[in-house]
């Protein structure tokens, strides 16, 4: 595993409402200034939420290892590898329940004309309450530690899940008033279609770490 092989995982992290809610500031009355508020409010619940699951999986990965060396055996990849596959499995299905749920969430008409602090507030919020971002914070975090990878793996996952939530904001950037057709899409596919690459990436994610088990057997 490298760090090329979380990056699939970002498309999870905005597919769905995270994207329709970066849609929707970008349209706003003051799109430039809210959706970097917004950005920024994620980018930094992303960046923590990664790193205290690296964290934690180091430290209870170390407990195991010492308590294994101990023993006379030091193989704690394979636990770890069990408590990540869990974790895909629960997203995964997760993902499936909530699949049939479209429409933008109610409350989007109440920040039409929201500033930056409350966009960063809106941003921070919605990944720290959605669930599914939460696992495929604590997956990401678990497996870059579970590979003995150093903490600044983290980062271009970082910056890639940013990057993908700041494409509506591109896009009016470079179109201008021509953008509304392409964020207009942007909604719709993440309403409608967003499930179904979410569960192509966590199967992919998933297979990798079957095939630890397996070499690690």
């Amino acid at each position: 595993m490298n760090l090329l092989t979380i990056l699939p995982l970002a498309v999870v992290m905005v597919a769905g409402t995270q994207l329709v809610v970066a849609v929707f500031l970008a349209s706003s009355d003051r799109p430039r200034a809210a959706s970097l508020g917004f950005l920024a409010g994620a980018g930094l619940v992303v960046a923590a939420g990664v790193t205290v699951a690296w964290l934690v999986a180091k430290l209870v990965g170390g407990v195991a290892a010492d308590a294994s060396a101990v023993a006379g055996r030091v193989d704690r990849g394979p636990a770890i590898d069990l408590v990540v596959l869990a974790l895909l499995v629960c997203l995964a299905v997760l993902i499936w329940v909530r699949r049939g749920r479209s429409g933008p969430p109610r409350w989007l008409g109440s920040i039409e004309r929201a500033g930056p602090p409350q966009a960063l507030r809106l941003g921070a919020l919605l990944f720290v309450a959605t669930p599914t971002d939460d696992l495929t914070m604590a997956t990401v975090g678990a497996s870059v530690a579970r590979h003995d990878l150093p903490w600044w793996h983290l980062v271009p996952f970082v910056l890639l899940t940013v990057l993908l939530l700041a494409l509506p904001l591109l896009a009016l950037l470079l179109l201008g008033s021509r953008a509304s057709r392409v964020l207009t899409r942007m909604r719709d596919w993440a309403e409608g279609h967003a499930w179904i690459v979410n569960e192509i990436v966590i199967a992919f994610f998933a297979l990798l770490t079957v095939l630890d088990l397996i070499r690690s057997g």
